[in-house]
């Protein structure tokens, strides 16, 4: 029970990373608030957090509008009178190069990955600068490190994150909050197939390249909520201002 007693907040929380990570939180003693855009598919989250054993709550919540991420802030702190985790994990990809990429591609690309990240945290640092405490951690990617092919806003945003993410840290650092985060590579998220079909490839040709690793292998989001976990937890309580590579050894190959 690493986060007994902790109320965390989960953007794009309704799939992937994100639902994986509002489960193993409530099976860890948190309570949770899930944000996404999907009603449907927030009410479906929100069932598997609340089997978990955990209160939980979902708001639909847009990350690129300020007045959402406030509102899923008030509507947490209304249910459950404090915040002391905020996993900024909404997220989207389109695979494309700078003469390819569209402008407002490139914008909804910017505005959900680093701006969002952004936003959720102006609205929540206040709260945890007042309490004294509280952790922040961002959702970035194997290619905010490295960069790949064909995802030129995509690598922008996420080497975005993991700078932001540093930036944070160091500013917030004596004021008891820790900002870290952490940089996935192929998981087995439904971003996956769909960068597959936007490429053009079949799914088992797109497997064979994703596979290439030294572990020779794609991700479980269970997998990557573990790492979540532990930087939301006091098992890295001396952890701050750190990008944590989860990829399989693809940014090592």
């Amino acid at each position: 029970m690493r986060l007994a007693g902790k109320v965390a907040l989960i953007t794009g929380g309704t799939s992937g990373i994100g639902r994986a990570t509002a489960a193993l939180f409530a099976r860890e003693g948190a309570k949770v608030a899930l944000t996404g855009r999907d009603e449907v598919r927030g009410r479906v989250a929100l069932h598997e957090v609340k089997s978990a054993g955990s209160e939980a709550i979902f708001v639909r919540s847009d990350v690129r509008l300020a007045a959402d991420c406030g509102r899923a802030v008030d509507e947490t702190l209304k249910a459950f009178k404090r915040l002391d985790v905020l996993f900024n994990n909404a997220g989207v990809f389109f695979p494309h190069t700078v003469p390819d990429c569209p402008e407002e591609e490139w914008d909804l690309t910017l505005d959900v990955n680093l701006k969002g990240t952004y936003l959720m945290s102006k609205c929540v640092l206040p709260h945890m600068i007042a309490q004294r405490s509280g952790v922040i951690v961002n959702n970035s990617s194997g290619w905010g490190i490295v960069g790949g092919n064909a995802a030129a806003a995509y690598c922008a945003s996420k080497g975005g994150v993991v700078l932001l993410t540093r930036a944070m840290a160091i500013d917030h650092g004596r004021q008891g909050i820790r900002v870290n985060c952490i940089c996935p590579g192929d998981v087995e998220t439904p971003m996956l197939p769909e960068d597959a079909k936007q490429r053009g490839l079949a799914w088992e040709e797109y497997l064979k390249g994703a596979v290439n690793r030294p572990l020779g292998r794609i991700g479980k989001p269970e997998e990557i909520a573990r790492a979540v976990l532990f930087l939301a937890s006091d098992d890295s309580s001396f952890m701050t201002g750190s990008a944590l590579v989860v990829d399989g050894g693809g940014t090592a190959d």
